[in-house]
């Protein structure tokens, strides 16, 4: 009987093992195929953010900045990719494996078993978690991602970073105004410099929040898409049984909901992650908190602000969380054990 009992616990933790690995690897593999699709239209994101504050902006709207930034960088659309690269590589297997983990600690909670479908709420209370969780690993990615997406932008004096800076030389001209940039710093040297001079901050609330919003909206949307096929076949279906098209049209829903959702705090984070480059601060000046970001954003440009670069932002998470659920569903079914 020992004997037994022993197999089945070994069985139940090599499947534990196996179903963690799983989502580590097809979340990675899903998130560096969004991510790379995605860049161009983020970088546009940051830079129309981070111009919140500044007294006359830089690009005039979307299709503006895409111009300028091709007319200006050298590296036009890849700037700072390396970084999200690899924050999409962690982001997603952290996120995918916290929320999978967080669903079977909610069963465990309510003594079901690890077959029992879970309700919207409880999954949206584990994509919260999993958000939270995973916050901490893409906030210093964030970071970095965020100042190279802008140094381009930066007056000479603001992209001083100490170390030996390696990358192309060039001088522009935005609008009316001649900016002369100095050879920009690599992924490695602005994540020293923030390891020095930023504190990580912001990424949080918007992770929680749109953990909670990404995984709810997803999992409605395929519920309500699986229950319709359910009706008209007569036959019973389960989210394993998830097609193709519904993980897409699910997940390109989900992404909508969640930019937009937390929108104001991506704003808000991109304004704080930027400041060093874009508006250095004196000698004795204490660092920005999010309150004050957030307040001194309202009082420039109104609720207006909150939401600059959000309908190119919404446009290109439909699409890139369509790719993130397909891939994952997709490689979750093939594989299934």
């Amino acid at each position: 009987m020992e004997a037994a009992q022993d197999a089945v616990t070994r069985e139940d933790t090599n499947s534990t093992i196996m179903r963690a690995a799983k989502d580590i690897a097809f979340g990675s593999i899903a998130g560096i195929t969004a991510k790379v699709f995605e860049h161009p239209f983020d970088l546009t994101k940051v830079r129309l953010q981070s111009q919140v504050l500044d007294a006359t902006a830089r690009f005039n709207g979307p299709l503006d900045c895409l111009a300028k930034t091709w007319n200006l960088d050298e590296t036009p659309l890849t700037q700072g990719l390396p970084a999200p690269i690899v924050g999409a590589m962690a982001e997603n297997a952290f996120l995918f494996l916290s929320y999978s983990q967080l669903q079977d600690g909610i069963r465990w909670i309510n003594e079901q078993p690890l077959s029992q479908e879970l309700t919207v709420s409880q999954l949206a209370l584990a994509g919260a978690g999993a958000g939270a969780i995973t916050s901490f690993v893409l906030t210093p990615v964030e970071l970095v991602k965020c100042k190279m997406q802008v140094q381009m932008l930066a007056p000479v004096s603001a992209v001083s970073i100490s170390s030996t800076p390696s990358g192309p030389t060039a001088t522009a001209i935005l609008g009316s105004t001649p900016v002369k940039v100095q050879q920009l710093p690599g992924p490695i040297s602005v994540l020293m410099s923030v390891i020095r001079n930023t504190g990580f901050r912001g990424t949080l609330i918007r992770e929680t929040v749109g953990g909670s919003a990404w995984f709810a909206c997803k999992e409605f949307v395929g519920m309500q898409l699986r229950r319709r096929r359910a009706k008209a076949s007569g036959t019973q279906v389960t989210r394993k049984d998830i097609l193709s098209w519904e993980s897409a049209l699910s997940g390109a829903c989900a992404g909508a909901v969640f930019n937009f959702s937390t929108f104001p705090a991506d704003t808000v984070k991109s304004a704080i992650q930027t400041e060093e480059e874009l508006r250095p601060r004196g000698k004795g000046v204490p660092p920005p908190t999010f309150l004050g970001i957030a307040k001194a954003m309202y009082k420039a440009q109104g609720i207006r602000g909150f939401y600059a670069g959000c309908g190119i932002t919404v446009a290109r998470s439909i699409p890139s969380s369509a790719i993130i659920f397909l891939i994952y569903d997709g490689l979750s079914k093939r594989f299934a054990s």
